[in-house]
């Protein structure tokens, strides 16, 4: 047997698994029945009874913080939440609030040479606990590798752009911390979770 008919015999069995997977999919969803039976609660049962709402739903329009830096550049803090595995996740939004497309600075990365050397990323910013006097740094992969939303290059006027943020947890009691970006002001952080 050739290496050519090997490739090509398993390139067939993968098509063939797709279809079979797709065909299930399809049939799973399909929501038939047809017997013109009307569900058994009705559409407002969902509101009194169930899970809690998501991360997402339960967010209001108002961000935690919004932080303004350079050339028309604005981060607006959408939430920052302690996490079960001893982590502290700040999400956001960064926009250009300017009138023309800039560069995202290079600041943003911090000066540590070992996330510089991955790209221009939100790796500067720190979390500060006053009352336990510390500052939390963003964390890294084992490739040094910043935890936060990484390859940022250009935003054009009006445009903007979801980031994240991943420090270690300060103790459980501190539930209000400042947050730090080179080039941004800085915000009081409310840690839920």
């Amino acid at each position: 047997m050739s290496v050519r008919f090997t490739a090509k015999a398993r390139r067939g069995l993968v098509a063939l698994t797709l279809a079979t997977g797709l065909a299930v999919g399809v049939a799973g969803c399909g929501g038939g029945g047809g017997d013109g039976k009307k569900p058994e609660t009705p559409a407002s049962a969902s509101k009194t009874a169930g899970s809690d709402p998501s991360a997402q739903e339960g967010q209001s329009d108002k961000p935690l913080a919004e932080l303004k830096g350079s050339d028309g550049l604005l981060l607006q803090v959408t939430s920052a939440k302690r996490d079960s595995g001893g982590f502290v996740t700040v999400n956001g939004t960064l926009k250009n609030d300017g009138a023309k497309s800039i560069l995202i600075p290079s600041a943003l990365s911090g000066n540590e040479t070992e996330i510089i050397r991955n790209g221009t990323s939100l790796g500067g910013a720190t979390l500060v606990d006053p009352q336990g006097k510390k500052r939390y740094y963003v964390l890294r992969d084992t490739d040094g590798r910043p935890l936060t939303t990484t390859g940022l290059s250009s935003l054009k006027a009006g445009d903007s752009l979801p980031v994240f943020m991943q420090f270690p947890a300060p103790p459980a009691n501190t539930t209000q911390v400042e947050f730090q970006l080179p080039t941004f002001e800085s915000a009081s952080l409310q840690i839920s979770g």
